[in-house]
């Protein structure tokens, strides 16, 4: 990233700020007036907190004449500052006054800066590291740009120079909070002709850089940069096609795969930069890369299957049931009942086992069984007894003679009217076949030679088994 940033640098000729280098900022370890000044502190400090901003100006005013460096560790009277002049900014209407708070609020970021770069702040935590004290301008350079865009509207090229500055000193550790304006800013000024292709470029790989490094490195906020960063992506949409092309991106895509081609994770990331950047299909680095990606995603998808099915027994019974091979599927349907703790998806595969048992291996009680403890374990789940009036109606020729046969016909309409009247889905199916049946139902005078009325209770034969309420048709 450091060398990206280098290169937009050199592109955009950056000058920086132009500080009073001779400052020196005092702190309030030496001073006559340390009580004096520790005390302000104090009080402005709290004063900010309860939002109490005439106690904070007041307060602050005195902590920052005496040491604006405070205890030399910390940059609180520079900073926060601001935090109070920004205050009376966006509570100022005059005009005039507001430009003088402005430029207030610059001056004290930079003041900041310049007690950083002098050491008149030196943090516990930065020692002698120059790079710790680079990162800590960057983050100043980055906060003041981030004012001058959300609250002082300072002119684009003036906020882009800032935030240049911010993301060249912080390198790596810049806040995700730029992406956003820094983003807007490029993309307006591209549109208006004050920035170029590769310029924009630039900035975008830039900014990729640093979402990517934090996204792998940083574990607190690396879903913050991934975040903002795709924000800020959708913000240079509307020139994606006038600034980006294949052959531009594929030395970079190239030279990342180069150096982990192994690394799978990135090499599906990177056959999706290539067909977004435009790359035709035929494109030889594309192809390779497509080819190796598909290659791996079919065998661990595979695998995957593979697990998911083993862990899912449910899966494996629909696969020997479409096969053909019903043993097979009631043995891992039991699989999955065994494991099932969920009343209502046990049921369905225990509906499921029935209807193997009844209606491919003619297993007719069985079935009927599973099927009840199916209709037991679901209120209101009617297809289990729909299933029942359909094993009663095929198997009703095999009940022996005619008006045993129609007895079976009686049960397997009374088993219809069951499901429709638990399951009001089922209403219009039972109704069809309980038509298609009534005509089947035993005759008036076949009954009256053995002596049965309507309404009276006949118990069916053959496997059925059940007394059923005589009616004729």
């Amino acid at each position: 990233m450091d060398k990206v940033i280098k290169n937009l640098f050199v592109l955009i000729g950056l000058v920086a700020i132009n500080t009073n280098a001779s400052a020196q900022f005092n702190n309030w370890m030496d001073s006559p007036k340390k009580d004096e000044a520790e005390n302000a502190h104090s009080i402005y400090r709290q004063a900010i907190k309860s939002e109490d901003w005439a106690i904070a100006y007041e307060n602050w005013q005195i902590a920052y004449d005496i040491a604006p460096a405070a205890d030399g560790k910390r940059d609180y009277h520079f900073l926060d500052g601001v935090k109070i002049y920004i205050n009376k900014f966006q509570n100022e209407t005059d005009a005039t006054k507001k430009d003088e708070y402005k430029a207030t609020i610059n001056r004290l970021y930079d003041e900041a800066i310049q007690a950083y770069t002098n050491r008149d702040i030196k943090p516990t935590k930065c020692g002698d590291d120059a790079a710790c004290y680079e990162a800590k301008i960057g983050y100043v350079h980055g906060r003041k740009a981030y004012d001058m865009f959300y609250t002082l509207n300072s002119n684009y090229s003036e906020n882009l120079a800032e935030f240049d500055l911010a993301m060249a000193k912080g390198g790596n550790d810049t806040e995700y909070t730029v992406f956003d304006p820094i983003a807007t800013i490029v993309v307006y000024q591209f549109q208006k002709g004050k920035l170029d292709k590769d310029q924009v470029v630039n900035y975008f790989t830039s900014l990729e850089a640093l979402a990517e490094y934090n996204l792998a490195n940083n574990t607190k906020l690396g879903t913050y940069y991934d975040q903002a960063w795709k924000a800020a992506q959708a913000k240079f949409l509307p020139i994606e096609a006038d600034v980006f092309d294949c052959e531009y991106f594929k030395p970079k895509y190239k030279s990342l795969y180069e150096s982990d081609p192994d690394n799978m994770d990135q090499l599906k990331n990177l056959v999706g930069l290539l067909k977004k950047r435009g790359c035709p299909e035929t494109d030889p680095l594309l192809s390779e890369l497509d080819a190796k990606w598909k290659s791996y995603a079919a065998a661990t998808n595979a695998q995957r299957q593979a697990t998911f099915e083993a862990n899912n027994p449910a899966i494996l019974a629909k696969k020997a049931y479409d096969a053909g091979d019903y043993p097979g599927a009631l043995a891992k349907y039991d699989e999955a009942i065994k494991a099932e703790t969920d009343p209502s998806k046990k049921g369905g595969y225990l509906f499921s086992k029935a209807s193997i048992q009844g209606r491919k291996l003619k297993k007719y009680s069985a079935a009927r069984k599973t099927a009840l403890e199916a209709a037991n374990l679901r209120p209101g789940y009617g297809r289990p007894y729909m299933l029942i009036g359909d094993l009663y109606a095929t198997s009703a020729r095999d009940c022996g003679d005619s008006w045993n046969q129609r007895l079976a016909i009686i049960a397997a309409i009374s088993k219809y009217n069951k499901a429709k009247s638990v399951d009001p889905s089922q209403a219009e199916e039972a109704n069809k076949k309980i038509s298609k049946y009534r005509a089947s139902l035993p005759d008036k005078n076949e009954g009256f030679m053995r002596g049965v009325k309507a309404g009276d209770n006949q118990k069916v034969g053959c496997w059925i088994g059940e007394t059923v309420t005589v009616r004729y048709k």
